[in-house]
């Protein structure tokens, strides 16, 4: 066999379940269902398989990657979605060949980038795998160029939070571009890598709430069934994790966790919080004084809008919102390191 006869090409919607079947079977983690951005490949020597290879969303934390990287903490959670995990390799049975996998995975470098952008919309620059030091060596990504930058903290992620898997793993990355390193660290990305969301914090939920609070609220007393701060607290915090329409700011309060619904000092129902729909959060930001939206919105800027070093103004046109001056503009000022908005100016298309 001669591994320059290999190709690799992604797995397709028929194929996925031999794809699972073989994973559990024969990789010692087992199988691994698609969640958020994967992407699953099959390497191909005259059309047999030989071995299956997956790509996810990177590690939440990483003290040796993020320390290599440089990144600062609001960096971090920003530009995560341009590293990409190796969360799975396995060269199956009878195919135990040298060099195969180190041609597997120059391979995958180079078709990555692309595959990546076209399917979820971002590039990526960096990948990482992690490697249990009691099963192998890393011997293959060692071969292929990457680069061991230290041990995980021996923590797995669990559904309640990250839980001891008593073995530390090696941590190996390999750069997809030369200047990864300094591209995910710098101060301010190149549009083509900037993410328009920003991620809140614990801190963040706590104080929005409090902001809002001496705004009147224009509703009437009789059937309020969350309070005027929380609606606004969430819709801003939806806005800022950049969310656009009422629809995509009540679907993104659902995915809220109990923990983020008490943050915001949502009400208790039959002992869970539950969020405001999207009726009235389309209720209450039509209604309210948008002078003492803005005036709140500042405030809060003036305390956690301080990390800014450079600001970009932009402009949006209203869809639907028409009033007496036509056609509804709003220009905004955002900074560039927190993507929060210090101001906003609305006019119309008779002004």
């Amino acid at each position: 066999m001669n591994v320059r006869e290999v190709l690799i090409r992604p797995v397709g919607p028929s194929e996925e379940r031999r794809y699972q079947e073989l994973m559990e079977k024969h990789h010692y983690l087992g199988a691994l269902t698609k969640i958020g951005e994967t992407l699953w490949y099959v390497a191909l020597w005259n059309d047999q398989w030989v071995a299956l290879i997956s790509f996810s969303a990177a590690a939440w934390k990483c003290t040796a990657r993020d320390q290599w990287i440089g990144w600062r903490f609001r960096h971090q959670y920003d530009r995560l979605r341009l590293v990409t995990n190796n969360s799975r390799f396995l060269i199956l049975p009878d195919w135990h060949i040298p060099n195969l996998g180190s041609r597997i995975l120059a391979l995958c470098e180079k078709r990555i980038p692309r595959d990546w952008q076209e399917r979820f919309g971002h590039p990526a620059v960096l990948l990482e795998t992690f490697v249990d030091p009691t099963h192998f060596r890393g011997t293959v990504y060692r071969a292929a160029n990457w680069t061991c930058v230290g041990l995980s903290k021996g923590y797995r992620r669990t559904t309640k939070g990250y839980a001891d898997a008593s073995t530390p793993k090696m941590v190996f990355l390999k750069p997809l571009q030369k200047d990864a390193q300094s591209l995910l660290s710098r101060t301010t990305l190149d549009s083509s890598y900037r993410n328009s969301r920003l991620m809140l914090s614990a801190d963040h939920m706590y104080s929005l709430p409090r902001f809002f609070a001496d705004i009147p609220d224009p509703r009437r007393s009789q059937g309020r069934r969350h309070s005027l701060p929380t609606v606004l607290a969430i819709a801003a915090a939806a806005c800022l994790c950049g969310m656009h329409g009422y629809k995509a700011m009540a679907d993104w309060a659902k995915s809220l966790t109990q923990r983020a619904r008490e943050r915001f000092g949502c009400r208790r129902e039959h002992g869970r919080r539950v969020v405001p729909s999207e009726s009235i959060i389309r209720n209450v930001l039509i209604r309210v004084d948008p002078v003492h939206l803005d005036r709140a919105l500042n405030r809060w800027n003036e305390v956690y809008g301080k990390q800014d070093k450079s600001l970009a103004i932009d402009g949006k046109t209203m869809c639907n919102a028409v009033d007496d001056n036509g056609q509804a503009h709003i220009m905004s000022v955002i900074g560039h390191e927190t993507k929060i908005c210090y101001t906003q100016k609305k006019w119309g298309a008779c002004e």
